[in-house]
């Protein structure tokens, strides 16, 4: 009996802290009621987009970069190959909004292992501006999306990130990606945020040159796997925060298959485990499927249905879930709460995963998390 109640209490310490991140998020991530106006002293602003290859609603992310309700900015396309596919894309947009100054840069640097970060390295160079914006090409821009980015800039700030908020799927696996990304990741994003321990998020960063520059410079976001770990560690060794948009931006989805969801989710896994690997640890304690095997257990344990049992943990564990999405207007249909149970039984395989494996494949590109194998740069 003493085992079963102290795994009665260890279920309940975990469904209380999984509410409790709920709750910071829905504090912390309220949609707005009208678009933030541009500050009076609206600094100039750089954006600086990598793009490759063609992603779903590709015209209508990037065309979102010349909609900004914003007094002066510039829009800087990276891409690696001059015979990608989204070139003549970018050239027509260009071409049809003479009015926001905008340059395409064709050819890469290659300073890591990291795509990403080496098509970012000659825009960040060519920027203008002291404040720069790093945006995915599959972010839709709300018209206020710089004004919200400065907003979260505090005086120990040291750089402004939004992570992902998944939209507009047109299949039941898109769903399932909107199940990791929206209740999910930026639920324990926001809750590690609103107790000082924000990370970077490569979705969306704000910086401010000196900043980064007093860091090493973008190169030095090299020194990881991923240029958000790095940016991360950059921050935190200048003393400062790394703060979070009142709200996620858009990322429309469109069609996946389970196929993208698996890579996506277990490419990020390794990514955290070898750039964090003690705060990855507990990540097994962060989903539904832990609390209810050990509801299941004490229930069975102290004379209950041990399927009743976890069915009231996961019911509690999803309506708040549901209450979180609800609350932010996000993307919310009648097969969610199936797809959390499915996305709950991928996470413990997608953890172990994480410990075992070193190597991903990300657009075509090879990469392996060890040391000796990285390529030099």
């Amino acid at each position: 009996m003493t085992l079963a109640w102290a795994l009665a209490l260890t279920c309940l310490i975990l469904v209380i802290l999984n509410l409790i991140s709920v709750a910071i998020a829905i504090r912390h991530s309220k949609p707005r009621a009208t678009p933030l106006p541009p500050p009076a002293d609206a600094p100039p602003i750089s954006i600086v987009r990598p793009c490759c290859g063609i992603d779903n609603f590709c015209e209508e992310t990037l065309g979102s970069s010349f909609r900004l309700d914003y007094p002066h900015y510039e829009v800087i396309f990276c891409v690696a190959r001059g015979n990608d596919p989204v070139v003549p894309v970018l050239q027509k947009l260009i071409a049809a909004n003479a009015g926001v100054p905008a340059r395409l840069i064709i050819g890469d640097e290659r300073v890591s292992a990291n795509p990403k970060l080496n098509n970012c390295v000659r825009g960040w160079d060519a920027a203008r501006y002291d404040w720069i914006i790093l945006a995915d090409s599959n972010v839709l821009m709300p018209r206020d999306y710089i004004q919200r980015l400065l907003a979260a800039w505090k005086p120990a700030t040291g750089l402004v990130c939004s992570m992902p908020q998944g939209s507009h799927p047109t299949n039941v696996w898109a769903e399932l990606e909107i199940a990791f990304l929206n209740t999910y990741q930026a639920r324990w994003q926001y809750a590690a945020d609103g107790v000082g321990t924000g990370f970077a998020q490569g979705k969306n960063m704000l910086w401010r040159r000196d900043i980064l520059e007093a860091g090493g410079g973008i190169r030095a976001l090299a020194a990881e796997i991923a240029e958000d770990a790095a940016s991360t560690k950059v921050v935190r060794s200048a003393g400062l925060n790394i703060n979070l948009v009142d709200s996620p931006f858009p990322q429309p989805l469109g069609k996946r298959t389970l196929r993208d969801i698996w890579n996506r989710q277990i490419r990020w896994a390794r990514m955290r485990r070898k750039t964090f690997p003690l705060h990855f640890l507990p990540e097994i304690l962060s989903g539904s499927a832990t609390p209810a095997v050990i509801g299941a257990y004490a229930g069975g344990l102290l004379g209950f249905n041990p399927l009743l049992a976890a069915a009231l943990v996961l019911a509690v564990l999803y309506s708040g879930e549901t209450a979180l999405a609800r609350s932010n207007r996000w993307y919310f249909s009648w097969r969610m709460p199936l797809l959390f149970l499915l996305r709950d039984a991928m996470l413990p395989v997608v953890y172990v995963d994480a410990w075992l494996v070193n190597d991903f494949v990300w657009r075509g590109t090879e990469m392996t998390m060890r040391e000796k194998e990285r390529p030099s740069t």
